[in-house]
C-alpha cells in the first residue's frame, strides 16, 4: 500500500519525465520566440511574482486557469 511519501516521490517523478519529453520536442512555429519567461500558452511573459513562486510554471495564470477548468470538465 503507498503511503503519502510514495505518492509524492510518484508525482515528482511524472512531472520530471513530462518537463524532460516537453524539451525534447521541436519548438513549434507560434512559439519560436518562447523563452522560459514566457506563456507556453498565449506566449506573454509570465510575471516575475508567479515564476517566483512557481518556477517550474510554464503558463501564465489566465492559461494555467483555463487547463484547470478543461481537466475538470473531462473528468
Amino acid at each position: 500500500m503507498a503511503d503519502a511519501v510514495d505518492n509524492a516521490g510518484a508525482a515528482i517523478e511524472h512531472h520530471l519525465a513530462t518537463s524532460l519529453a516537453r524539451h525534447r520536442l521541436p519548438v513549434a512555429t507560434h512559439v519560436a520566440a518562447h523563452t522560459p519567461a514566457d506563456c507556453e500558452e498565449c506566449g506573454e511573459e509570465i510575471p516575475a511574482a508567479r515564476r517566483a513562486a512557481a518556477p517550474w510554471a510554464a503558463t501564465c495564470i489566465d492559461c494555467q486557469s483555463i487547463r484547470e477548468e478543461k481537466r475538470r470538465h473531462v473528468r
